[in-house]
């Protein structure tokens, strides 16, 4: 008669094995979907169901994808790819609608060429493969839906490789007022196909300059990718062909010449 200690171990072992299998087909299925930040796993039960194993195999399975920031969960909604937001929505209200285009454009140049910076000294080798597949979706990207959707991501994942969350959750506010619908029809007015060029040159110099971990010219690349963005931006509230110079004027606050624009 085998021991009950004995049964009890294999039954630890099996039950360990199975978590490994769980675990491997997850991590396979995770990274089917790496780049979709939308896509959610199904449920735990439909998990176990195709994978025929035991809920508590999944469930320790996720635990360790969870824990090693590949996934995350939020109880009532689902799990989804990546790492957890560093913030939520509802927790800034309507702030989100007092944001100005002018005001985003600072943020913007005041935090993503140091993030850029700072993603070349931490991202690893898996985040620069990223990276690229990101700037290719969005150079292949056949409508401004699709755009917006790969653009989004591919500067989130440099905001992430920052490794600073303070600095993730303020991207994610003004990434949040970025979705307003006057905001998504000014960028797309400001997409042409001579400007779709150009940014894809400039995602490429950017993921260059942080794969050769130079964080100098990681940095500068952001900024004349943003800088010419805003340009862009600016030519169409203001009706003018050329805003360099409005660009380099834009400071604190609510410029009045663009408030009649909001």
């Amino acid at each position: 008669m085998v021991p009950l200690q004995g049964r009890n171990r294999a039954g630890s072992l099996s039950s360990k094995s199975n978590s490994s299998i769980a675990l491997g087909t997850l991590r396979v299925l995770v990274q089917q979907h790496r780049d979709d930040a939308e896509w959610q796993l199904p449920p735990e039960r439909e998990l176990a169901l195709s994978m025929g194993l035991g809920r508590r195999a999944v469930r320790r399975a996720l635990e360790v994808l969870e824990a090693e920031g590949l996934i995350w969960r939020q109880q009532g909604k689902g799990t989804f790819i990546g790492r957890r937001p560093a913030i939520q929505p509802h927790a800034f209200g309507k702030l989100v609608e007092r944001i100005s285009p002018s005001e985003v454009m600072e943020a913007r140049l005041q935090m993503e060429p140091a993030m850029a910076r700072m993603a070349a000294f931490r991202s690893s080798s898996e985040d620069i493969a990223a990276l690229d597949r990101l700037a290719k979706k969005i150079q292949a990207a056949s409508d401004d839906d699709g755009w917006e959707l790969w653009d989004s991501a591919f500067h989130r994942r440099i905001a992430e490789c920052a490794g600073n969350g303070l600095m993730l959750a303020l991207f994610d506010v003004v990434q949040q007022a970025r979705q307003e619908p006057n905001w998504r029809r000014l960028r797309s007015k400001a997409r042409t196909p001579e400007q779709r060029d150009r940014a894809y040159r400039d995602h490429e110099e950017i993921v260059q300059a942080i794969a050769n971990r130079d964080g100098a010219a990681a940095e500068r690349a952001m900024r004349r990718h943003l800088s010419t963005l805003n340009a862009d931006l600016l030519s169409i509230l203001l009706g003018s062909d050329d805003a360099e110079d409005a660009v380099e004027g834009i400071g604190p606050g609510r410029p009045e010449e663009l408030q009649s624009h909001e």
